[in-house]
């Protein structure tokens, strides 16, 4: 049997689409202003996501695949029957990935603790070096969650 291989998902922050859309940092900050919001903070979150996802890359055994996954590339990104996947972001995000899955286990990891009042994302990102191993060999506590769609006639 060959390694398991984890895939952390997550989205880009709010800082790195800002400077996405505005070019620079200090335009992202000029356009901030403007809305009564301070660039600080934007920060912090960013800084906040960026060690989230540093810790849990390094929660990963060394002898493991891995694979790093953001949002926008879901669907086109091919899941494989045993991969353990890592979400790090919030509730919806959990949600957006399991269109993709097909019964793979995921662990929710809240990168911003006593921020996102989820759900899904329950574990801290230092929790991650633990759960890994009892995922793989299916000693971890699992909870079930159902999918549902909704369709409507207009």
């Amino acid at each position: 049997m060959s390694a398991p291989r984890v895939v952390v998902v997550h989205r880009t922050t709010e800082l790195d689409e800002l400077v996405a859309r505005h070019g620079t940092r200090g335009q992202a900050e000029f356009f901030l202003a403007g809305r009564g919001r301070d660039l600080g903070e934007v920060q912090a979150r960013h800084d906040r996501t960026v060690t989230a996802l540093a810790r849990v890359s390094r929660s990963i055994p060394l002898d493991w695949r891995r694979a790093t996954v953001e949002r926008r590339e879901l669907e086109r990104f091919l899941f494989g029957p045993d991969d353990i996947v890592v979400v790090v972001g919030q509730d919806g995000l959990v949600a957006n990935v399991a269109k993709y899955l097909d019964a793979q286990p995921v662990v929710g990891v809240d990168p911003l603790p006593g921020v996102n009042a989820g759900v899904l994302v329950t574990r801290a990102p230092d929790e991650v070096s633990g759960l890994l191993p009892a995922v793989a060999d299916g000693r971890a506590d699992v909870v079930a969650r159902t999918m549902v769609e909704a369709t409507t006639d207009d």
